[in-house]
């Protein structure tokens, strides 16, 4: 499916090129000073910094037709790709693979975009829960976003830690024209509370199929397309994705 894809236009304003001399001097004060707290700030926004911080592979990135470029993994704190819970599946490397993607055209700011996600996942079931593991990032076009939710030991779950649940963390949103794009990776738990590993790894598939039928059920969200982000892990000597197919469910909102 080929999404709309409108370019960023900027335009130079009265205040910085034809206002009073005094005002052009303050202006310009003040774009310098924004310069300068620009990396302390944008990370109240989710954004953590640009593609210096992670350099990615090409084969560790997609190019989805109508998509901007994506990262295939959920990234660690030290911007590696995460591997689920450290555990071993069938003897290999667990990597966890990006499974969800979601386009919101209603939302008019970033704020509202993440405001809409949240509510949208509560609608579906999966509200921010604590008891999970925290602090993974995701890549799309050049930038890297700490995840939602934000804050403590949580991700979106459709069950307490205590039970088994399918949980995850979204990304983003990413400015696409006037479209907001978030990214998240969601797995299946299990617990066992008389094995020694409490938590085990399930299924990335089933996670991502009842997120995304859900909230295609309850949510102004629907089920548009089924990207092929090429991540799946076949025949690799160390690292495995599990069942994942390399399918990310795309979920768009309808334009106002």
């Amino acid at each position: 499916m080929e999404l709309e894809v409108q370019l960023h236009t900027r335009r130079k304003g009265w205040l910085t090129t034809n206002g009073p001399p005094a005002v052009r001097c303050a202006w310009a004060s003040l774009v310098f000073m924004l310069g300068l707290c620009l990396p302390a700030c944008t990370s109240l926004r989710g954004l953590v910094t640009d593609a210096g911080a992670w350099r990615p592979e090409p084969g560790d990135v997609a190019s989805p037709q109508g998509l901007p470029e994506i990262g295939k993994w959920m990234l660690n704190s030290q911007n590696e790709p995460a591997r689920w819970m450290g555990e071993l599946y069938r003897e290999k490397s667990l990597q966890e693979p990006i499974n969800i993607i979601i386009v919101d055209s209603q939302a008019r700011s970033a704020e509202e975009a993440r405001e809409r996600l949240v509510r949208n996942l509560e609608a579906a079931g999966y509200p921010s829960r604590e008891g999970h593991s925290a602090g993974y990032r995701g890549y799309v076009d050049g930038v890297v976003y700490e995840q939602l939710p934000a804050g403590g030991h949580r991700a979106f779950a459709n069950e307490p830690f205590e039970l088994g649940s399918n949980h995850g963390r979204m990304f983003g949103p990413h400015p696409r024209g006037d479209t907001w794009l978030f990214i998240g990776a969601f797995s299946r738990e299990g617990v066992d509370p008389l094995d020694k590993v409490k938590h085990r790894y399930v299924s990335f598939n089933r996670a991502r199929d009842d997120l995304s039928q859900h909230l295609d059920m309850k949510t102004a969200l629907k089920i548009t397309a089924f990207v092929n982000l090429g991540n799946a892990l076949i025949g690799d000597a160390v690292r495995t994705t599990g069942d994942h197919d390399g399918i990310a469910v795309l979920l768009t909102t309808a334009r106002p």
